[in-house]
């Protein structure tokens, strides 16, 4: 999807032409609308495709006609009912009389610029622009860090009552969202300071403050997620020792019941014998059969009294 944006008397206004000034949004693009906006900004196809690779890795490149920050984005993959965090490359580029952005997927991070919830954003201020961008990615990283914390709380919750590998399948994907992140927000590091240390991008004096809260948010999502990881392993292995546990304790329970109900079989089992009935206790007596049912519930309400005694159904 292409489109072409321009900042006009503070609002965000989209245009079906490329303009001076104006925000040109590449999401999932098209052969022809690659094509078009290479020829329109004299770019090389490979620059524009490059943030087409979700192997891409972040990076910035400088050329004459260009500068092209790439980094990776957070996104969620509702592959199953367990949302799986992952990352994708994001590249914006900085030409003459243009901002592009290319990704190969929406994203809410655009979505905030376009629905004009970031606030003194004009496509004109190409500089501020990509530093607000970054900034916004931060904020997206820490929300879905946020939501992995509760996730796995949630998870937590389940665990203590669950015998099943389901609650540790979803912990195991949420460790590997932070895995992604780690990696992701590591490189974009990189990025960051490779911005905060030259002169790629011109900065102005007042937005030397907002790459110092940038670098600042990434900073804490980077601490978070090796918290959140941490914390994450330990669970894991101390959850599967009480699932293990929890199992055990099932199967004791029903090898007590067992026990108890092989009393009585095995008092039935012995009078359903093919033998002479003059050798069997109460075979004579009328009220036989209900001495031998009487003998093996008593049998089996001792055995579960004991059983309870040494707090063995516990």
């Amino acid at each position: 999807m292409l489109r072409y944006y321009v900042t006009e008397n503070e609002k965000l206004c989209e245009r079906a032409a490329p303009q001076s000034g104006c925000w040109v949004s590449l999401v999932a693009p098209t052969e022809q609308e690659l094509n078009d906006i290479s020829t329109h900004y004299a770019l090389d196809m490979d620059i524009l495709r490059a943030s087409l690779d979700k192997d891409e890795r972040s990076r910035i490149d400088v050329d004459a006609g260009y500068t092209m920050v790439l980094v990776n984005i957070p996104t969620i993959e509702e592959k199953s009912k367990m949302e799986l965090y992952s990352t994708l490359p994001l590249s914006i580029l900085m030409v003459q009389d243009a901002i592009i952005t290319v990704c190969s997927e929406d994203s809410p991070v655009m979505r905030a610029f376009e629905h004009g919830k970031v606030r003194d954003f004009r496509t004109q201020m190409k500089s501020r622009f990509i530093l607000q961008f970054l900034y916004q990615i931060d904020t997206l990283y820490l929300q879905y860090l946020r939501n992995i914390d509760r996730k796995s709380d949630e998870v937590e919750t389940q665990l203590h009552k669950s015998t099943q590998n389901r609650e540790l399948i979803e912990l195991l994907k949420l460790e590997k969202s932070l895995v992604y992140f780690t990696t992701a927000l590591r490189s974009n590091e990189a990025v960051l300071e490779k911005l905060l240390r030259t002169e790629l991008i011109k900065k102005y004096p007042e937005d030397a403050e907002l790459l110092e809260d940038v670098i600042v948010e990434n900073k804490q999502a980077i601490e978070m997620t090796n918290i959140y990881s941490g914390i994450l392993s330990g669970m894991m292995d101390a959850f599967a020792s009480v699932i293990s546990n929890n199992l055990n304790i099932v199967m004791k329970v029903l090898a007590i019941v067992t026990i108890v109900m092989a009393i009585p079989t095995m008092i039935f089992s012995a009078y359903g014998m093919n033998v002479n009935a003059a050798g069997m206790p109460f075979a004579q007596s009328p009220w036989g059969f209900w001495i031998i049912i009487g003998m093996a519930a008593g049998l089996s309400i001792g055995a579960t009294l004991v059983f309870t005694k040494l707090k063995l159904f516990k």
